[in-house]
C-alpha cells in the first residue's frame, strides 16, 4: 500500500504550460511588481542610466539568451575586410589616434545584415539593414555599430526586447520569416507613437537597398568626441556610398528574394573579387556642448536625427572594402561588435537606448560564443600590444605565464605595476550629475510627430507613392482591423492626406486626428522641428555619377543584330558596365550576320530583377522569335514597370509592342526618347555611337520612378 500523498507547502509550478492572465500585474521573474515598463532608472530625466537597474538588466539579460548559436537580431549577414583613412587631422576634436595621421590606413572589418531574419532568410527583404564597422586601431578595437537608417523605433534600452518580440515571427506558428507584416509588430508600433518615424523609413525605399555597396550607413546615436584638451562635442556619424544611393522596386525586392535570396551577399562579394571596392566618406555632424537646445530637438533621443541642412555634414575620411573573407564562420559569423568598444577620444553620451545596448550586446556575444574569451578570436583580436589580468574561462587559449593575475602588483617584474588613472588610457567625459533617481525620460522625448512629418514632406511624389503603398501592403497582412484603423489614425499626425490614402486602399474608417490625439502617450512638445522640407532626405537627386559594375541583360535569339549593338555594348563595357546576353536556350545564338553569340543565361535561369538595365537589339528573326516567347515578353515587360532603363534598337522595340511603342518613332533625326529611361533608335545610329551616351545617361538616374500608369503593365 503506498504511502498517502503529502499536501503541497510550497508554491505551485507549472512545467507544462504558461498562460499569462493579462489582468494581473506586471513582474519580474522574481514576481517582483514592475512599476514602470517604458523608462529605464536614471540619474535625472537626461542623466546616464543606472547600473543598479536590476529591472532592466534582467529583461536585456533574458533577451539577449533567448536564442542560440546565431545573432537574435541582425543574424542574416556579409562581410569585408577593408581600410579607413583620414582626410585631414582631427585633434582639434578628438585625440583619437585614427583620426590624427591622413598617412596611416587604419585596418577595418564590416558587417552588414538584415535584422529580423533568421540567418537563412532573404537578403532583399523589407528590414533596417546594420552597418557595423570595426577599426583596428593602435589604441584598441573601436566598434561603430550602426543601421542603414538615422532613426530607431524607442527611445530607451528597456523596450528592445519587447520590440523585437513584437518584431519576429509570432511565437505560436513561427511566421512570417524576415517581415514585419503581422499583427504584433503593428499592434505594438501603434501603440508606441515614438515609434512613427521609424516607421515612415522603414515603409520607405531605404528599406530595400540595391545593395550594400549603394546603401548609407549611420550611427544612429549622439556620441561625444573629446580633444587632448577634454574639451568635447557631440557628435552624428554618417557613411555615405560613392556608388550613390539607390534602392529596388518593392515587387522586384519580393521577386528577388525568390531568385537569388543571397542577393546582397553575392553582390557584395562579386564586386570585390573583381576589383570594383566598394568606397563610403565618413561624415560627422558636430554640435558645440550646450548649443544642442538651439536644434529644437534632443540629441538624446535615438528616435530624432539632426538634418543636415540645420548641421552640414564634415567629411573626414573614406573607407573602401578591398578583400573578402577566408572564412564566412571564423570571420563574419564570430566577428562581435559591441558599440561599448571605445578608444580614448570619443565618448559616450547619456542616450538611453545607447546606454543599454552597452550591457546587452556584450552579454549577447557571451551567450552566442559561450566564453568571456570570444574577444581573443582572430576576427576580434586588437591589432595593438594588450596588457590584462583576465584569466580563465572556457576556451581560453592563451597561456600565460605571470605569477600575478592583478594590480597593484611588484611581483611581475619585480617593480611596482600600478594604473594611473588620472593620466594614463581611456577618460571619461566628466558629467555633473545633480538629479535623484527615477523612472521616467525628458519631457523633451515626448515629440514624435514632427520629424516624421518633415521626412514626409521631403519626399519626391514617387517615394511618397512607394511608402503609402509599403504601409498598405503591411497593413493588409494584419487581421485585427483594429490595430489597422490605429494605425491609420496614428498616420493622421503625419499627415492626413497620407493617412486617408492607406485608409482608402485598406477600407476601413478615415483617419480619426481627434480620437488619436486623445489618446495616452500622444504629446506635442515645444521641441519641433525648425524646417517644413529638408531634399536630404529624399534619395531622389542624390544619384552618383558612377555606373560602374551595374549589370545590362542583352536580349537575343537566332538572328539577332550584333552589328548594330556592337559599338554599343562595347562603350557600355568600357563605361565598367556588365553586358550579359540572356537568350531562350544556353550555348549560342546564330546573329544575322552568320555568326554566332555566346549566351550567358537563359530565360529559365534569370529574370529581369537580376539586372540593371536591359538592351534590346534589332534583328527580324530575332524579335520574332522573342515576341512569341512569353518568358522574353515578360523579361522586358517586367524592366520596364520596374523603371529600369530600356534601350530597343530597329526591331528590337516589339518587345515593347503593348506599351505602345513602335519602330515609326525610330525614324525621327533625333534619338526618341517617348518616356523616362526608354532610348529607342535605329540601327545606323547605333553604328554611330549616338545611343551608348543617352543610355548610360538613363542609368545614372538608376530608376525612372516618375513612369506612369505602372499598373497596367502585364508584368
Amino acid at each position: 500500500m503506498s504511502p498517502p500523498r503529502r499536501k503541497d507547502s510550497g508554491p505551485k509550478f507549472q512545467s507544462e504550460s504558461v498562460k499569462t492572465d493579462i489582468r494581473s500585474p506586471l513582474t519580474t521573474a522574481q514576481g517582483v511588481q514592475i512599476p514602470d515598463n517604458h523608462h529605464s532608472l536614471k540619474a535625472g530625466p537626461r542623466g546616464p542610466t543606472l547600473m543598479q537597474d536590476f529591472i532592466l538588466r534582467e529583461k536585456l539579460m533574458h533577451f539577449d539568451h533567448e536564442r542560440i548559436p546565431e545573432r537574435v537580431v541582425h543574424a542574416r549577414g556579409a562581410a569585408a575586410h577593408g581600410y579607413f583613412k583620414l582626410y585631414k587631422p582631427l585633434s582639434q576634436f578628438s585625440s583619437a589616434g585614427f583620426l590624427q595621421d591622413p598617412a596611416v590606413e587604419t585596418p577595418v572589418f564590416v558587417r552588414f545584415s538584415t535584422a529580423v531574419g533568421s540567418r537563412g532568410s532573404a537578403d532583399t527583404v523589407r528590414d533596417v539593414r546594420g552597418f557595423s564597422v570595426k577599426f583596428y586601431t593602435q589604441q584598441g578595437n573601436y566598434d561603430l555599430v550602426g543601421n542603414n537608417m538615422p532613426v530607431y523605433f524607442i527611445q530607451d534600452a528597456i523596450k528592445f526586447p519587447d520590440l523585437m518580440h513584437a518584431l519576429k515571427p509570432e511565437p505560436q506558428h513561427e511566421m512570417p520569416q524576415a517581415s514585419s507584416a503581422h499583427d504584433t509588430f503593428w499592434d505594438f508600433v501603434s501603440l508606441m507613437p515614438e515609434s512613427t518615424h521609424m516607421l515612415m523609413w522603414l515603409m520607405s525605399d531605404r528599406a530595400i537597398p540595391r545593395s550594400y555597396r549603394m546603401m548609407e550607413g549611420f550611427g544612429v546615436h549622439t556620441f561625444r568626441l573629446v580633444n587632448p584638451h577634454g574639451q568635447s562635442c557631440f557628435v552624428k556619424f554618417h557613411w555615405k556610398p560613392k556608388l550613390g544611393l539607390h534602392s529596388m522596386a518593392w515587387d522586384e525586392a519580393q521577386k528577388m528574394a525568390g531568385q537569388d535570396p543571397d542577393f546582397h551577399r553575392r553582390d557584395l562579394w562579386d564586386a570585390i573579387e573583381s576589383g570594383h571596392f566598394p568606397e563610403w566618406e565618413l561624415g560627422v555632424q558636430l554640435v558645440e556642448m550646450g548649443k544642442e537646445a538651439e536644434l529644437g530637438i534632443d540629441l538624446l533621443d535615438a528616435t530624432k536625427l539632426i538634418p543636415e541642412e540645420l548641421v552640414p555634414i564634415l567629411p573626414i575620411g573614406r573607407m573602401v572594402l578591398n578583400r573578402n573573407p577566408d572564412d564566412f564562420f571564423a570571420e563574419t559569423e564570430q566577428v562581435a561588435f559591441n558599440p561599448g568598444h571605445l578608444v580614448p577620444g570619443i565618448d559616450f553620451s547619456n542616450d538611453p537606448l545607447l546606454l543599454g545596448r552597452l550591457f546587452s550586446y556584450a552579454d549577447s556575444q557571451l551567450s552566442r560564443m559561450g566564453s568571456p574569451n570570444f574577444q581573443a578570436l582572430p576576427i576580434n583580436r586588437p591589432a595593438c600590444p594588450m596588457h590584462h589580468f583576465l584569466r580563465g574561462g572556457q576556451l581560453q587559449a592563451s597561456v600565460h605565464r605571470e605569477r600575478a593575475a592583478y594590480e597593484p602588483n611588484t611581483l611581475a617584474s619585480g617593480t611596482e605595476f600600478r594604473v594611473d588613472g588620472a593620466t594614463q588610457g581611456f577618460q571619461s567625459c566628466p558629467d555633473v550629475l545633480e538629479s535623484g533617481k527615477l523612472r521616467q525620460q525628458s519631457a523633451s522625448f515626448d515629440e514624435h510627430f514632427s520629424q516624421a512629418t518633415l521626412f514626409w514632406n521631403s519626399q519626391s511624389q514617387a517615394e511618397k507613392d512607394h511608402v503609402v503603398a509599403a504601409f498598405c501592403f503591411e497593413l493588409s497582412k494584419v487581421k485585427s482591423k483594429e490595430i489597422r484603423q490605429r494605425t491609420v489614425d496614428n498616420l493622421a499626425h503625419v499627415d492626413m492626406k497620407l493617412a486617408s490614402r492607406v485608409a482608402a486602399q485598406l477600407g476601413i474608417d478615415a483617419p480619426n486626428a481627434v480620437a488619436a490625439a486623445g489618446r495616452l502617450g500622444f504629446k506635442h512638445h515645444k521641441m519641433q522641428s525648425q524646417l517644413q522640407e529638408a531634399p536630404s532626405l529624399s534619395m531622389i537627386g542624390r544619384y552618383k555619377p558612377d555606373i560602374s559594375t551595374r549589370k545590362v541583360a542583352v536580349l537575343a535569339a537566332n538572328g539577332v543584330d550584333m552589328i548594330a549593338i556592337k559599338r554599343v555594348i562595347q562603350e557600355l563595357t568600357d563605361a565598367g558596365l556588365q553586358c550579359k546576353v540572356v537568350a531562350p536556350q544556353l550555348g549560342h545564338v546564330g546573329t544575322a550576320s552568320g555568326r554566332t553569340l555566346a549566351v550567358d543565361f537563359s530565360f529559365g535561369n534569370t529574370s529581369s530583377v537580376m539586372f540593371d538595365a536591359v538592351l534590346l537589339p534589332g534583328g527580324v528573326a530575332c524579335a520574332d522569335a522573342l515576341c512569341r516567347l512569353g518568358a522574353a515578353l515578360h523579361f522586358a515587360l517586367e524592366a520596364y514597370k520596374h523603371c529600369k532603363p530600356i534601350c530597343a534598337i530597329n526591331e528590337g522595340v516589339l518587345l515593347l509592342g503593348s506599351l505602345g511603342f513602335s519602330q515609326s518613332q525610330q525614324k525621327d533625326t533625333a534619338l526618341t526618347v517617348p518616356t523616362p529611361g526608354v532610348v529607342i533608335a535605329d540601327s545606323q545610329k547605333a553604328i554611330e555611337g549616338q545611343i551608348s551616351q543617352t543610355f548610360i545617361e538613363a542609368m545614372l538616374e538608376h530608376r525612372h520612378w516618375d513612369r506612369v500608369n505602372l499598373d497596367s503593365v502585364p508584368a
